[in-house]
């Protein structure tokens, strides 16, 4: 049997703030669901929590924290087809840069046929990234 190699999405970007203001809006509920969706978040390793959307919502489970640098978790999606079916790992990453901070986000699991599921993904983490960064330029 033949390993299927997984796609990843990859999102950088270089945010002219402080690496405390975008863990704070990457880690408080609330705030999460200003640039990302409502959720029932929590910061404790195995809390176990869904985004919930109109389409419907994804299950997910906080798989490392290092508070301040990386956060994690899993984003799995249940669909009665296999093909929208999406077992996958969210890792966002905080390093400090010359302007205020780099974040990474890098999104690990998606097959081959899931054509769609990765074109989405590659499109709303980039706005999804967007709107973070202009939700921590609000931020006190």
């Amino acid at each position: 049997m033949t390993a299927i190699e997984l796609r990843s999405v990859t999102v950088e970007r270089d945010i002219p703030h402080p690496p405390e203001k975008i863990w704070r809006a990457l880690t408080t509920q609330h705030l999460i669901e200003e640039w990302l969706m409502k959720n029932d978040f929590g910061l404790d390793l195995g809390h176990r929590f869904q985004f919930c959307g109109d389409w419907g919502h994804v299950d997910c489970e906080i798989l490392d924290v290092d508070p301040g640098r990386s956060l994690s978790y899993t984003w799995n999606y249940a669909h009665d087809d296999p093909a929208y079916r999406l077992d996958s790992k969210v890792t966002f990453t905080l390093e400090p840069s010359g302007s205020g901070t780099l974040l990474r986000m890098e999104q690990v699991g998606f097959r081959p046929d899931q054509k769609q599921a990765f074109g989405g993904a590659k499109s709303g983490w980039r706005i999804h990234l967007e709107n973070l960064e202009k939700l921590v330029a609000g931020l006190d």
